[in-house]
């Protein structure tokens, strides 16, 4: 495509001008390569994030014709949504979570409902559902409120409806559990997992990884047949905090076979315990779905 020759001008323009982000790369690469990042690493990957960000744009315009997309796992998650109940697809801001558009060419059978924040980044949300408008009865708005939301998700999951939500940012005040990823530990919101609880169906993961160019891998792993959760709080935190523990696990396995697909461009690990609400029973209480939005 010829928009992406203008990826290596406007890489360049982020790398000068925006300091948080080039040392928030810098960080999370020293961390996952063991050694200071150099100074082309910090570039390619600010490079991989405009690559998504514009691709964004045609995904939705053309879906997938325009690109070179890799399926595994499709049989997982097709496995996970064959009682007719549905199931919950858990992403992260890892690779493009607008690439699990294209299952609707790959498996058509499947509906699919995303719940993204429409309050954030609104000018790209309105550019992108105005390629795309039929796709907008697709989005969840995490916006809405939880209540709003939970019925709306409740309601998919009894149209046999594939629910996907980002679980690796905590809204400030939001209940989380930590777990480790890349050798330190950061705090994960627990609403995905009680959402899960409460639908009573599968989760699976779900990335868009970038390779590169106009490649993409769609990876579906099975995570949790099922989630049930002890009324006990004090039995129901340890639950939480396995489940988010294989959850980080599987990201940072993707994380260390493709590095640059790694999209929190802030000091995710301090971040994520200077937000998060104390993860006791009272947070777990009050926890809506903020954690599972864009």
């Amino acid at each position: 495509m010829p928009a992406r020759l203008l990826l290596y001008p406007i890489t360049l323009y982020f790398f000068a001008r925006r300091g948080t982000e080039r040392r928030a790369s810098r960080a999370y690469l020293q961390q996952l390569l063991g050694r200071p990042a150099r100074t082309r690493e910090v570039l390619r990957h600010f490079h991989a994030f405009a690559a998504t960000t514009l691709d964004r744009v045609f995904f939705l315009a053309h879906g997938e014709c325009d690109f070179d997309l890799q399926v595994s796992g499709l049989d997982a998650l097709l496995d996970a949504l064959a009682d007719g109940h549905g199931a919950l697809l858990l992403g992260a801001h890892v690779g493009s979570f607008e690439a699990l558009r294209v299952l609707a060419a790959r498996a058509p059978e499947v509906r699919l409902r995303l719940v993204l924040d429409r309050e954030q980044t609104p000018a790209l949300n309105r550019l992108l559902e105005s390629l795309a408008p039929a796709l907008r009865p697709q989005v969840i708005d995490a916006a809405q409120g939880t209540t709003a939301v939970m019925l709306s998700m409740v309601e998919a999951a009894h149209e046999g409806a594939l629910i996907a939500v980002l679980a690796d940012r905590a809204r400030a005040g939001e209940a989380t559990v930590d777990a480790p990823l890349l050798g330190l530990r950061a705090a994960f919101p627990i609403a995905p997992w009680r959402i899960a609880a409460t639908l009573g169906v599968p989760v699976v993961l779900g990335l868009g990884l970038y390779l590169g160019g106009n490649r993409y891998h769609l990876r579906f792993e099975s995570l949790a047949r099922r989630v049930a959760l002890p009324r006990e709080a004090s039995k129901r935190m340890p639950v939480l905090a396995e489940l988010v523990g294989q959850y980080a696990a599987r990201i940072e396995a993707q994380l260390r076979e493709h590095p640059f697909n790694w999209f929190n461009f802030y000091d995710f690990w301090a971040a994520s315990f200077d937000q998060a609400a104390p993860s006791g029973d009272s947070a777990d209480q009050s926890a809506g779905v903020g954690g599972a939005s864009a």
